[in-house]
């Protein structure tokens, strides 16, 4: 019973990580868009939402990871 739970864990693991990457490269594409170059220009900072993607997407890969090779 230990070995299916310890697959599944490591499929979910791999499912988080690539859902993390995605989010990452999604807010990499933000950051291109006028509005935002636009308050890149201003504040000199990027916006929440794309700051939002960022850290959703390392808080997302570091957990798949860590369930990846957990076992």
């Amino acid at each position: 019973m230990q070995k299916g739970l310890g697959t599944t864990m490591k499929i979910f693991g791999l499912v988080l990580a690539v859902i993390g990457i995605g989010l990452a490269i999604w807010g990499y594409q933000l950051s291109d868009s006028v509005g935002s170059q636009v308050t890149q220009a201003v504040t000199g900072a990027d916006t929440d939402k794309v700051m939002y993607y960022y850290i959703s997407g390392a808080v997302s890969f570091i957990v798949g990871m860590y369930l990846f090779n957990k076992n």
